[in-house]
């Protein structure tokens, strides 16, 4: 799933990823799902297991604007 908004004329894409701990997070970037994806394999090469926050880390390496987001349940 991506969704994409406008923040200050620069496009951010909203994206949910998987990691080995079947953990589901969502992430921000200013990347195209393209461009992620392409990063995302070169993370895949260089390790074994594939953990959000980290991959997070590396993807700040080519965009500052990435980001995990926290989503939390709202009832009334």
């Amino acid at each position: 799933m991506q969704k994409q908004t406008k923040t200050n004329g620069k496009k951010l894409n909203y994206f949910r990823i998987y990691d080995d701990k079947e953990e589901l997070n969502y992430f921000k970037s200013s990347l195209s799902h393209k461009q992620v994806e392409r990063y995302l394999h070169s993370y895949e090469k260089k390790h074994n297991k594939y953990f959000n926050p980290e991959f997070i880390e590396f993807l700040r390496k080519y965009d500052n604007k990435a980001e995990l987001i926290k989503v939390e349940d709202v009832s009334y």
